[in-house]
């Protein structure tokens, strides 16, 4: 059984990627626990650079990071905000602005648009080893910000409002925001990729 380290050391985050691995899919191996096909997902928080540049360069660039310093297969992932309003940004930069501004300055940057719509953009990175090709998986929901609403302990949940519902992230149950949000439709993708392996 081969292990792919997943580089977090976000426990949300990690337990929130393994539910979703975990569920089974139309591929022709279920999943349980943390094994996906014939691989157990681990973690392990690296402090990598992070470059500027596209959410595929720096998600590219975190993965060939983490496995040289691992020497493993790894999965990375980048997290963005990108609002319509701002022709994508804040996108891969969203976490130094919810750090600057916090939540409500994420709100009041829309103020002066009628267009409150973004998109939550998860990019998974993986690498199975040093030198390796990294094999990107983008998952992609369409929303609007919101005032904050919820639970604000997990990143920008509470602002975002996923098209076709009345709650924000924050706000929903676990599963239901595990089967539309950005971060399930891009681990549907990865998931898929691992039991073909």
């Amino acid at each position: 059984m081969t292990t792919i380290t997943f580089v977090t050391g976000n426990a949300n985050k990690l337990k929130e990627v393994i539910s979703i691995l975990s569920k089974s899919s139309a591929a022709p191996t279920s999943t349980e626990g943390n094994k996906v096909g014939k691989f157990t997902i681990t973690n392990k928080s690296l402090d990598l650079d992070e470059i500027q540049g596209t959410i595929e360069q720096v998600t590219v660039h975190k993965a060939q990071s983490a496995a040289e310093i691992l020497n493993a297969p790894v999965l990375v992932e980048d997290t963005c905000l990108a609002f319509d309003a701002y022709n994508q940004l804040p996108g891969p930069y969203i976490k130094w602005f919810v750090q600057a501004i916090g939540l409500d300055g994420l709100v009041k940057m829309l103020q002066g648009f009628e267009n409150k719509g973004a998109n939550a953009i998860c990019t998974f990175g993986y690498c199975e080893g040093p030198g390796k090709e990294v094999k990107i998986f983008q998952g992609i929901t369409q929303g609007q910000i919101v005032p904050s609403r919820g639970p604000t302990d997990f990143g920008w949940d509470s602002v975002f409002q996923p098209a076709g519902f009345t709650e924000t992230y924050a706000e929903m149950d676990k599963s239901v925001k595990n089967s539309i949000s950005h971060r399930y439709r891009a681990l549907d993708k990865v998931r898929d990729y691992l039991v073909s392996l």
